[in-house]
């Protein structure tokens, strides 16, 4: 058994539907469960849709209408999607009547984008000869806690999707993003959680591998659109793509590795549009790139908060005592670095900054320096490689750019530092040519990356053209 997710450019209409019904009937032997996120784009008009319902106005017919186009493109009866806007447009009354909302609102309005979109895939996949049903994930055993926004599954939801999934005939096709709380109310698991929930099934059903298929060919060695020479991944560890992930790379959410970390279940990222690209393979273990440098990843809009006070020196329980008020007002803290009488710490929302600001206030100094950007460098065995973080710094300095802040994780998976964020693509292009560019000649090794290919250059070519420095 595989679990197959579809992300939002892959089910974003009838053709991207059709492709993706194509990739699930070459996998049927392998009893495929799929996964669907909303529509891309769908997510946010909803968002929208409930902000305008709260101050009364608006509705969702635009929504309506996409959904009902692409049902009538794929052929489909359109009783299902109609049935679903129908309850999408009751929701957004409801909301408008009150003139006022709730996070248990909005995970409702929003819960109708994944569920539209799993009656086409289903549809779609039905029409095709494959017997499928869509599965809202709460009724098929996801139950969560009530933190509407950022839901985590209860123990029991793993059970339970075993026992809810297991029995349904054909092709599950089950919402991605959206569980339930136990009375029964529709959860988000944060955005991005459609992945999320793919891992969440392929735990609880046991599968041999979790495919991610998205718009990209696999995990890149940094963001092609700022390194536009950037190349896929062949393999990573978990550890590593957790990191990338953290920091900044968007193919993966970042909590998607954990239930399959847990579980040592391979995670396989795929290409919706070239579904011959072997994309990126994810497992508890991978080569070690012959350059150590796997991937360079950055994280913009960030905050660093520097906290001095001449108390720390020769102190106990200042730490303590600083960390404490950041945790009891639920900052999430990213990267730290201390010296004698210092502390700095990035965090990337500042929603819930300024009252842990004002208590910090009252035992130390505080400057706050925002529009800042962590850029990571990621690799296994960076941290035992002589002079690798030199060559990093030294290129920083050729470029010009300030580094602000450093932090080497205690895996020594990577070197992360702080940068003005206006400054932050241009860290990533330099460093990207200087530990890949003298991989990109066409050599073979065990840590490989493949150039991305034209269209007119043969699929079965591509699977062979691979070349070496870093892993894919």
């Amino acid at each position: 058994m595989i679990v197959m997710k579809f992300g939002g450019t892959s089910v974003g209409d009838a053709r991207s539907i059709r492709a993706a019904v194509g990739i699930v009937r070459s996998r049927l032997e392998r009893r495929p469960v799929v996964v669907v996120s909303a529509m891309a784009g769908v997510t946010d008009a909803l968002i929208a849709a409930w902000e305008r319902a709260s101050r009364g106005r608006g509705a969702g017919g635009s929504i309506a209408a996409r959904h009902l186009a692409a049902a009538r493109d794929l052929g489909l009866p359109l009783q299902d999607v109609r049935g679903e806007a129908r309850g999408m447009e009751a929701a957004l009354a409801a909301v408008r009547g009150r003139r006022g909302s709730s996070a248990a609102d909005r995970d409702r309005i929003v819960s109708f984008g994944e569920r539209l979109s799993a009656h086409l895939v289903a549809g779609a996949l039905h029409s095709a000869g494959v017997e499928a049903a869509a599965a809202p994930a709460g009724d098929a055993g996801l139950v969560t806690d009530a933190a509407f926004g950022e839901a985590e599954p209860l123990p029991e939801a793993y059970p339970a999707l075993r026992r809810g999934l297991r029995r349904r005939p054909g092709v599950p096709v089950v919402t991605g993003f959206i569980g339930r709380t136990r009375d029964g109310r529709p959860t988000t698991l944060g955005r991005g959680g459609s992945d999320y929930t793919a891992a969440i099934l392929a735990a609880a059903l046991g599968a041999e591998e979790v495919e991610i298929w998205t718009d990209v060919s696999g995990v890149m060695s940094a963001d092609p659109r700022v390194a536009p020479e950037a190349r896929t991944i062949e393999r990573l560890s978990f550890a590593e793509a957790a990191e990338l992930a953290y920091f900044g790379a968007k193919v993966l959410h970042p909590k998607t590795l954990l239930p399959a970390m847990a579980a040592e279940i391979p995670v396989r990222v795929l290409n919706t549009g070239d579904p011959a690209h072997p994309g990126t393979l994810i497992t508890r273990a991978a080569t070690r790139s012959r350059g150590v440098v796997k991937a360079i990843a950055s994280k913009k809009h960030i905050i660093v908060v520097d906290v001095v006070s001449t108390r720390m020196l020769l102190a106990h329980g200042f730490l303590a005592r600083l960390f404490q008020v950041v945790a009891d007002r639920g900052v999430v803290v990213d990267l730290v670095s201390t010296s004698e009488v210092s502390v700095s710490m990035t965090v990337d929302r500042g929603d819930r900054l300024r009252e842990a600001v004002r208590e910090i206030r009252r035992f130390a100094q505080v400057r706050i320096n925002r529009d800042r950007a962590v850029v990571c460098v990621v690799g296994e065995g960076l941290g035992q490689v002589p002079g690798l973080a030199g060559k990093v710094f030294s290129t920083l300095g050729r470029e010009g750019i300030n580094v602000e802040m450093i932090s080497q994780g205690a895996s020594k998976l990577n070197i992360s530092f702080v940068v003005r964020g206006d400054q932050a693509d241009g860290a990533v292009r330099a460093l990207h040519r200087r530990f890949f560019r003298a991989r990109a000649g066409g050599l073979f090794g065990a840590g490989r990356l493949t150039a991305p290919r034209t269209p007119a250059e043969p699929r079965d070519r591509a699977a062979r053209d691979v070349c070496a420095g870093a892993p894919r």
